[in-house]
């Protein structure tokens, strides 16, 4: 094994090329950032470096001509809504209401649920529109074009939807991130990434925007008063919401080959768009839309005008090329920058002082090094490198690091923080006292009560005598399988797991401990206009942004001490699992200071549950671009 760490560590060295490179296939390593280029010079697509090599951004015009387009769809079919659009960072450039559109929405999966966010009908529309047009440019990125009805197909209780007998979506859970209270999210000035309202939405209506194969945006609409999702994927819906949005981003689609319908997870294809069939011409719509108005909205938009965006890849949009840690030279390696050309976090060493700096810095580039050699699952074309963020935590929760891939999906920031302080959680000794003294407050009218944290406690030990109280490592794939309404997943009709409602009260809107935990500070940050957090006060946590429910992440030990956690987002399931779990194991090999994964004996796939033991990491058989090598997490 050691020696195949030692290869491991061989970083396949990429080459930058802006826009004019070449894609390989599948049988060998791929060239970074590539296009591909027609007969005539014309750009065909994007491959993940063009939006570095020719910063790109909505202007002002644009933004006219898709709310124009978008509102003329609209009176078309005599269905005023609200509209948003931002940029790819989430600076939200502007949200035209239409004269009639109604005031609020009403959250619903259509499932009879009680609880959760089901019913909430207070919320005004503005934030269900910025939410779905978030969405749809935090899913997407040069090899992949990700819309809110791809979102539904990912978040629930089956993958695909109704299929019987097939495990939860590979997304479980995403729809509660890059919420308002996230520590993660910039408030104020350019920079992003920009929080949410609601989340990550689910309710078909919310596109990306594209300008020559390069991601600068999302729309998004609400026009049927339902905030909610697609159940049955086996027919095809007829979506005002999305036939407004579709309508409003002509000439500005994502690349046909880029589309979810185009990419694959476990053998089934996403879905895009149900219909393009809109009732109205685009190219006759005015310069500057009407029969409406520009609104503010507090904490997104404070000006009811028209703003440009921000070209992504640069400083003050937040996300740029790090030129100044030596261990990332020629890594291709991009940071989160506060707007001013600084670092939000550079590898430190950790507030608890179980890391160094070092220690640190390593783990986050041995990362990315296998990202960039990993073989993606979610982008075209195919051979592409994986495109991730990589984050890693100290015990305390803060985040001691950060970095990413060029064109990682911007939902992977906050996300892979998530999933790192979820790994933490439920690693720490004393879990199930800090929950159990959390206190119990009655929820904000008019949401229904909450649970108790304490249930969850209770719950967990029901299944797993000792838990969250034994210093059991658990990896976020350990917490997924215990936060499913089934256990085991995907075993329909078996009972829920410990941190899930059971199916009857169960929804993607009403999910058990992962919306407790936050949902209603969520709730009244958006109710007064706030971007305040923490989501939750733990003790133990000085900052918390929420927790996920799939893939991604694992802790780090040093012998037997819990130390951190590092978390990875963007890419497949089992793509993001390899990148935590070999990345920290090539760190500790390479460092000689004791740092590593979790001790085998005490990782959360020695735990029994029913249907057997958890689930610790999966990473995929045969993954890398520049080696046959497979089953390449075997014996670690």
């Amino acid at each position: 094994m050691r020696q195949w760490l030692v290869v491991a560590a061989l970083s396949l060295v990429v080459s930058v090329s802006g826009c004019g490179g070449g894609a390989g296939g599948d049988g060998g390593p791929t060239v970074s950032g590539a296009s591909a280029i027609s007969a005539t010079g014309a750009l065909v697509s994007c491959a993940g470096e063009c939006a570095a090599a020719t910063p790109t951004a909505l202007s002002i015009a644009d933004v006219n001509r898709i709310l124009s387009q978008a509102v003329q769809e609209a009176q078309a079919r005599g269905t005023p809504g609200t509209i948003a659009v931002v940029d790819r960072s989430g600076n939200v450039l502007a949200v035209f209401k239409m004269t009639g559109a109604a005031a609020t929405f009403t959250i619903t999966s259509g499932r009879g649920v009680v609880g959760g966010l089901e019913g909430v009908s207070i919320v005004p529309s503005e934030y269900a529109a910025i939410s779905k047009a978030i969405t749809g440019a935090y899913l997407s990125s040069e090899g992949n074009a990700f819309s809110t009805r791809t979102a539904s197909q990912i978040v629930q209780e089956n993958f695909n939807p109704g299929e019987i007998g097939s495990p939860g979506g590979p997304l479980f859970g995403v729809q509660f991130s890059s919420l308002s209270c996230s520590d993660v999210v910039a408030a104020g000035g350019s920079n992003g990434p920009k929080p949410s309202p609601l989340g990550l939405a689910a309710d078909p209506g919310g596109l990306p925007l594209y300008k020559n194969g390069i991601v600068v945006g999302g729309i998004g609409v609400i026009a049927d008063g339902v905030y909610g999702l697609d159940l049955n994927i086996n027919d095809v819906d007829s979506s005002v919401d999305e036939l407004i949005a579709v309508a409003g981003s002509n000439g500005f689609e994502a690349p046909a080959n880029r589309r979810a319908d185009r990419i694959t997870a476990d053998g089934r294809t996403f879905r895009y768009v149900d219909s393009e069939a809109i009732a109205s011409n685009p190219a006759g719509a005015p310069p500057v839309p009407g029969g409406g108005a520009l609104i503010t909205v507090a904490t997104y938009k404070p000006v009811a005008a028209v703003t440009a965006g921000v070209a992504f890849s640069t400083a003050v949009s937040g996300f740029r090329l790090d030129t100044t840690t030596p261990a990332f030279a020629g890594l291709n390696a991009y940071v989160l920058d506060n707007g001013a050309g600084v670092n939000r976090y550079p590898p430190s060493a950790g507030t608890d002082g179980l890391m160094t700096a070092a220690e640190v810095t390593r783990i986050l580039a041995e990362a990315i090094k296998i990202a960039n050699r990993a073989r993606a699952q979610i982008r075209q074309p195919l051979g592409s490198p994986a495109q991730v963020t990589i984050a890693v935590i100290d015990t305390n929760a803060e985040i001691a690091g950060v970095v990413r891939t060029p064109d990682a999906p911007v939902f992977g920031t906050d996300v892979s923080v998530q999933k790192a302080r979820a790994a933490l959680l439920f690693s720490k000794a004393n879990t199930a006292a800090v929950l159990n003294a959390i206190p119990f407050a009655a929820s904000p009218a008019p949401l229904q009560p909450n649970t108790p944290l304490s249930t969850y406690v209770t719950n967990m030990q029901g299944v797993i005598p000792g838990a969250l109280t034994n210093g059991i490592a658990y990896s976020n794939r350990a917490v997924g399988n215990l936060a499913r309404p089934f256990l085991p997943d995907g075993i329909n009709g078996a009972g829920p797991g410990p941190l899930s409602r059971p199916l009857g009260s169960w929804s993607p809107f009403a999910v058990g401990f992962q919306l407790d935990l936050v949902r209603d500070k969520v709730v009244t940050n958006i109710l007064a206009g706030a971007n305040t957090g923490p989501c939750a006060t733990i003790p133990g946590f000085n900052k918390f942004n929420g927790i996920q429910i799939f893939p991604g992440s694992v802790p780090i030990y040093r012998g037997n001490q819990l130390v951190g956690a590092i978390g990875i987002s963007g890419d497949g399931i089992d793509q993001d699992d390899m990148i935590a779990f070999l990345g920290l194991a090539n760190a500790g090999f390479a460092l000689g200071t004791g740092i590593a994964n979790a001790p085998p004996a005490i990782r959360a796939d020695t735990v029994a549950v029913p249907g057997g033991l958890l689930r610790y990491v999966s990473c995929p058989v045969a993954p890398f671009l520049d080696t046959t090598a497979t089953n390449v997490c075997n014996g670690i």
